[in-house]
């Protein structure tokens, strides 16, 4: 199973979600769209917060930004 998913949520309400839940991210990053891309380190976390995210995860591809440079912020 993956670990990445793409979420119609802000970054800070993911990361707040995940530290509640006590899912470590591995990865975030913004989507042009306004919505998320998330990676968690563990696939059982993946799977944890597919089920807290499961009305707002968005399936399919998306567009990301090309170069982006992530901001350590958690």
């Amino acid at each position: 199973m993956s670990r990445a998913m793409n979420v119609k949520l802000s970054e800070d309400e993911i990361v707040s979600k995940c530290n509640a839940a006590g899912v470590s991210i591995s990865a975030i990053e913004p989507l042009p769209s306004g919505a998320t891309h998330l990676v968690c380190t563990t696939s059982e976390g993946a799977h944890q917060m597919r089920i807290k995210f499961k009305a707002h995860l968005i399936e399919g591809r998306v567009k990301r930004f090309p170069f982006y440079v992530p901001q350590s912020r958690w």
